[in-house]
C-alpha cells in the first residue's frame, strides 16, 4: 500500500508538471479557452488533472500488487494467466480511452456547444468541462475492460459462457443503464454510440470466456 502510494504521488507531480499541454490538448475539441468562475477554479482544475494523470498512470502497478496479493491462494495453473492481465488491461484501457476521444467526445461536444444558440450562449468552465472530458474518457476505458474480466473470472470458473449467454437480456439492460449514466448527453445517439461497442464487448467476453473456461474444466 505504501509503495502504490508513493507511485501515485510520483506520476501525480509528473501530471503536475506537465498539466499545461495536458490541458492545452483536453480543450482541442472545445476550441478555445475555458473559463474560471473563481480565483482558485483554475489551480482546483489543474490539481485535478495532475492527479487523474497520477491515478491513471498508477492503475496498472496498482492491478500487479492487488494480483500480487491474491497470488498465493491461487493454484499453479491459476497463476500462469495473471501474468497477462496488467498489459493487457492497459492495452484496453486505452482503446477505449481513444475510443472516447476520436468517436464520443467530438460529437458530444458539438451537439453541446451548439444546443439552442439562439437562447443560450454556451461558455464552458475549466471545472465542468475538464471533469467532463476525464469522466468520460475514464469510465470508457474502464468499460473497454469487461473482456479481460469475464476471461479471468471463466479461467478460475466463476463465470461460464453459458450463464453469459443466458444473461444477455439483463447485460444489454445493464449496459444501457451504465451508458447513460457516463454518457454527458441525453441525446439517444450518443447513448447509443456508447452502448454498440460494449454491447460488442459483452459477446466478445462470451467467446473468449468459452476458451478459458474450457482450459479450466480441463485440468479440473
Amino acid at each position: 500500500m505504501r509503495a502504490s502510494a508513493i507511485v501515485l504521488l510520483v506520476f501525480a507531480a509528473l501530471g503536475l508538471f506537465f498539466a499545461e499541454p495536458i490541458l492545452q490538448f483536453l480543450i482541442i475539441h472545445y476550441g478555445k479557452p475555458l473559463q474560471t468562475l473563481g480565483p482558485s477554479e483554475g489551480i482546483s482544475t489543474t490539481i485535478r488533472v495532475g492527479l487523474t494523470f497520477g491515478l491513471a498512470a498508477t492503475s496498472p502497478y496498482i492491478a500487479y500488487q492487488i494480483i500480487a496479493f491474491i497470488r498465493p491462494g491461487l493454484e499453479p495453473r491459476e497463476k500462469r494467466p495473471i501474468y497477462f492481465v496488467v498489459p493487457t488491461a492497459f492495452i484496453l484501457f486505452l482503446g477505449g480511452a481513444a475510443f472516447a476521444w476520436y468517436i464520443l467526445i467530438p460529437p458530444a461536444v458539438e451537439l453541446l456547444e451548439n444546443f439552442l444558440p439562439n437562447i443560450f450562449r454556451n461558455e464552458w468552465t475549466a471545472k465542468e468541462y475538464v471533469a467532463f472530458v476525464l469522466s468520460l474518457v475514464l469510465w470508457i476505458g474502464i468499460a473497454f475492460e469487461m473482456p479481460l474480466v469475464f476471461m479471468f473470472l471463466g479461467r478460475l470458473g466463476i463465470v461460464s459462457p453459458r450463464l453469459l449467454l443466458k444473461q444477455w437480456r439483463i447485460a444489454v439492460v445493464a449496459i444501457a443503464v451504465v451508458a447513460a449514466a457516463i454518457t454527458p448527453t441525453v441525446d439517444p445517439f450518443t447513448m447509443l454510440l456508447t452502448m454498440g461497442p460494449l454491447i460488442a464487448l459483452y459477446f466478445l467476453s462470451i467467446l473468449l470466456t468459452a476458451f478459458t473456461y474450457r482450459k479450466q474444466q480441463t485440468h479440473s
